[in-house]
């Protein structure tokens, strides 16, 4: 498998007078369709290097490959073009927008980019649904769901788009330990159908195990990485 994601000497400062270094000559690269999982303390960097691979931020230097396509020296436009057609987010927070339905909310980044839907995409939208188990919650306004649905309704709809990589950030920080597995349990099954590119950042050890990559950001450097 060729990389998906390549940093190549990555560093990120933050401020002009009083200057904060956050991120110190990352180097990583990730296999198309690999599970990999960040961990780290409050303040290591992991959530700022997240958005630096989702282009959300940018690094004070260094070189970021999506797919063998540079995206440091990319236009804004360009970038926002990149993240709707390949990248897929999962938060913390669902941010779901409360005055829409389940399969609505899931369509959205879909309607963003190509303003109208077609068939294929609400067959995609119910095959997705079908695999998050909201098939009965589906026509339910996002307020109307519990806490997981609502986040595996927002894992559907970073999903709608056929990404390459997902990146998320402490996507089950919000939920119960049972709650917890499941959703990963789903995860794992959208990594091994679809072949989609996992890079995950949580704080629970026992859920950065069931990755096939753990990498250990400490003070803005890799304090490990490998690989079970």
């Amino acid at each position: 498998m060729h990389n998906i994601i390549e940093l190549k000497n990555i560093n990120k400062i933050y401020g002009k007078e009083i200057k904060t270094q956050v991120l110190y000559d990352i180097d990583l690269t990730f296999k198309k369709g690999s599970f990999n999982s960040i961990i780290g303390e409050s303040g290591s960097g992991k959530s700022t290097l997240l958005n630096i691979m989702g282009t959300l931020d940018t690094p004070t230097s260094g070189e970021i490959y999506i797919d063998n396509i540079r995206t440091d020296t990319m236009s804004k436009s360009e970038l926002a073009n990149l993240r709707n057609s390949s990248i897929g987010f999962i938060f913390q927070f669902h941010y779901l927008l409360p005055e829409f339905t389940a399969y609505e909310n899931i369509l959205m980044p879909y309607l963003i980019k190509n303003k109208k839907t077609d068939k294929k995409v609400e067959e995609r939208a119910l095959e997705l649904i079908d695999l998050m188990g909201l098939t009965k919650v589906k026509d339910n306004m996002a307020t109307k769901m519990s806490g997981g649905q609502q986040q595996r309704t927002a894992i559907a709809r970073a999903l709608i788009n056929n990404p390459k990589i997902i990146l998320a950030d402490e996507p089950t920080g919000n939920l119960d330990s049972d709650t917890t597995e499941k959703i990963y349990d789903i995860l794992r099954d959208v990594n091994n159908k679809f072949g989609t590119t996992f890079i995950i950042i949580t704080h629970d050890r026992r859920i950065a195990e069931k990755a096939d990559r753990n990498i250990e950001i400490k003070d803005g450097k890799i304090n490990l990485d490998f690989y079970k």
